[in-house]
Order: C-alpha cells, then sequence, then structure tokens
C-alpha cells in the first residue's frame, strides 16, 4: 500500500535532525510539502530542506520558538500566506533536562514542559483554525514511552510526554466531528543523537529490556506518522502508539 499526500501541506516541528528529519523526509516522499520548524540550528533544518528538493518534493525551513505564543503565530501566519492550507501537523519538538528530583531546578523543569508541552498546546490549537475550516486535518503528537512507565531522572520529561498522552485524548473528542484525527506516537530506544551518548553498559541494560534486541531507526517512527497523516488511518483517532521494539508491551 502507497501512502499518497499529495497537495498536502505539512508542518513538522523541530524537524532539522533525529526523528524529526526522518519524519519531514518521510511525508515528503508520500507528496506532501513540507514545513521544516527549527529553533536555533538553521544549518540542519536546511539540510533537511535540501534533502527533501533532492528527493524533487518541497519543503521550506521556517524559524520558530514552538513554545513561544508570538513565534508560533507568527510562524503559522507565513504558512498559511504561503500555502493558503494545513493538512498536517506533527509535534515532534522536544529537550530534555535530566536529574533525579532532589537534584532538579525549577528553571529546569519549566523549560522541559514549556518546549514539550506547551508547544504541543500552541501549536495544535493555531493549527485547527484552518484545519476546521478545512473540516479535515491530521494531527500526531510525538510523545515517548517514558510519558508511559516514567524514568528515573527524567520527572520533568515524563510529566511532559504524559501530558501529551492526555491532551491528545481530550483533543480527539473535540475535534472529531470536524473530521480531524489526533494521535500520539511513543517512541522507546531510538538511534538519534540523544542515544549516542549512552555508555555501553547502559545501552547494553537497554537492549536487555527490549524483546527485539536492537534500538530503532527514526525511519520506524517516521513510517508509522506518515500512516497516521494518510486517509488509511481515518478511522483512528484518539490512540497512542508505542514504537520501542516491545519493551513496554
Amino acid at each position: 500500500m502507497r501512502l499518497d499526500l499529495t497537495e498536502r501541506v505539512a508542518l513538522v516541528t523541530g524537524a532539522g535532525r533525529g526523528i524529526g528529519r526522518a519524519i519531514a523526509l518521510t511525508l515528503a516522499s508520500a507528496g506532501a510539502t513540507v514545513i521544516v520548524n527549527y529553533h536555533k540550528n538553521s544549518s540542519t533544518a536546511e539540510s533537511t530542506v535540501a534533502a527533501v528538493a533532492a528527493n524533487g518534493a518541497t519543503a521550506q525551513a521556517i524559524q520558530a520558538d514552538v513554545s513561544s505564543t508570538e513565534d508560533v503565530e507568527r510562524m503559522f501566519k507565513t504558512i498559511l500566506n504561503s500555502y493558503g492550507r494545513l493538512d498536517i501537523l506533527v509535534n515532534n519538538a522536544g529537550i530534555t533536562r535530566d536529574t533525579l528530583l532532589l537534584r532538579m531546578k525549577e528553571e529546569d523543569f519549566d523549560a522541559v514542559i514549556q518546549t514539550n508541552l506547551r508547544s504541543v498546546y500552541l501549536c495544535a490549537k493555531a493549527a485547527l483554525r484552518p484545519m476546521t475550516k478545512q473540516r479535515a486535518g491530521r494531527i500526531i503528537n510525538i510523545t515517548s514511552v517514558v510519558g508511559l512507565t516514567g524514568n528515573a531522572g527524567q520527572a520533568n520529561y515524563a510529566a511532559a510526554k504524559a501530558g501529551i498522552i492526555g491532551f491528545t485524548k481530550s483533543a480527539a473528542r473535540e475535534m472529531a466531528s470536524r473530521n480531524i484525527t489526533v494521535n500520539a506516537v511513543a517512541p522507546g530506544f531510538i538511534e538519534t543523537e540523544l542515544t549516542d551518548v549512552l555508555r555501553d553498559e547502559t545501552r547494553a541494560t537497554v537492549l536487555e529490556s527490549i524483546p527485539l534486541g536492537r534500538l530503532g531507526q527514526p525511519q520506524d517512527v517516521a513510517g508509522l506518522v506518515c500512516f497516521l497523516a494518510s486517509d488509511a488511518a481515518a478511522y483512528i483517532t484518539g490512540q497512542t502508539f508505542s514504537v520501542d521494539g516491545g519493551m513496554v508491551m
């Protein structure tokens, strides 16, 4: 089955590298025009845009801090002025500020909540305006298995990612009558820059917890996101899908 996103416009936040980059490339390969959002690193975003263009598709990089109301409003105004519509939103942007709760500074807790959870609220709210007018849309929120299980040293990250799951369910209930689906994808340990820094003993422990015996690839997540963005997933909403090699089943 080939997923066809021709003439769809997609926004992927935090799409300069890792999972976000893979999602942007996969949506573009299915025919979508892709907006590559980034906060600070323009070179990685432009690299994603160039990779999309090399495959014959269309992409545009737009800088915005997705935890900022003003930046999000500016980004969506630019998208709608340029393309006149938005069909797919992938809320992928996220950061970590890991430390044990007793040592966690308030600013580290707040920063993770702002970037990982507030951004989902701001971008989804902004996307609902054009999607409601179109009476069609797909919102896919990238959460994490940590939002399902918790993880020592990541109370802030787990809180944000668990919040995304609850937000997804509530938004899905609100928007179903308008033919807008809202789903979440919860990656496990995926081969990205974040997992490259794992110590050998930590990596070995992680692998022991994964029935499939390997870390995932960004494409493992991107393929599911592309499916959820397509017409093939029209009857799926309010769900959270783990992509974790069976780690939390």
